[in-house]
Order: C-alpha cells, then structure tokens, then sequence
C-alpha cells in the first residue's frame, strides 16, 4: 500500500535537511563520495532526501532504494528504525542499513552491496 502523505523533500523539512548534509559524519561523507556523480552502477542517488515524515540518509528514485547509516545515534533505537523500515517499505522502498563501522573498515563491500541489492530489485 502506497500513503498518498508520503510526498518527497517536503518543504517543512529544508532546514532540517539542509542541517544534515552540511553536519554529515564521517562515514555519512565517505559513503557520499562513493555514492554521488553515478558511481554505483549508473544510478543517481541523493543524500538527505525526504520520504514521508523521515529523511533517508542516501535514496536513489530509480531503484526506490533506501541506504541508511547506523552510528552511535541508532543505539536503542530499534523500534524506531523497524517503524521507519516499515513505512518505507509500504511506500515501496528497500531500505539496506550498514553501521558506520562497516564503511570505514571495508567500503568495497558496502558499495558492493548496495550494487548487489541494486541489482536484485531492478531485475
């Protein structure tokens, strides 16, 4: 089921987004770099756009697929992230998570792995 409510970048949340690309983490710039100007397979991602009443960490809108980041602020966060994962799904968007950790220990694998979810949803 698609909510009609889940309109893209609404205008309430430009400030906001706008907060988050310019305080992005580590990891969150790292993983942009890799991400941005189609370096993933061809595909456009954009960063900090926003879905609904969440703002997702990297989307690309021709794979409605979601990359999120997991850093100390996710700790205890559970029910939230599944409550997220859950909308964005009924929106028909995948959502795949890595931790920070993941990305800066081993970010061919994170990139592959995007590729690899990818790839299995534009097929």
């Amino acid at each position: 089921m698609h909510y009609k409510s889940a309109k893209a970048n609404t205008t309430e949340q430009t400030e906001q987004r706008r907060q988050l690309r310019n305080s992005a983490t580590s990891a969150e710039a790292t993983l942009w770099k890799a991400l941005k100007e189609r370096q993933a397979n061809g595909w456009k991602f954009r960063r900090q756009h926003g879905i609904g009443p969440y703002i997702l960490d990297f989307y690309c809108p021709e794979l409605k697929l979601c990359v999120e980041l997991d850093g100390s602020s996710h700790d205890n966060k559970y029910d939230y992230d599944e409550k997220r994962t859950a909308f964005l799904r009924e929106q028909g968007i995948e959502v795949v998570r890595f931790t920070n950790a993941q990305v800066w220990a081993n970010m061919e694998w994170v990139i592959s792995e995007i590729v690899r979810s990818g790839k299995e949803i534009s097929t």
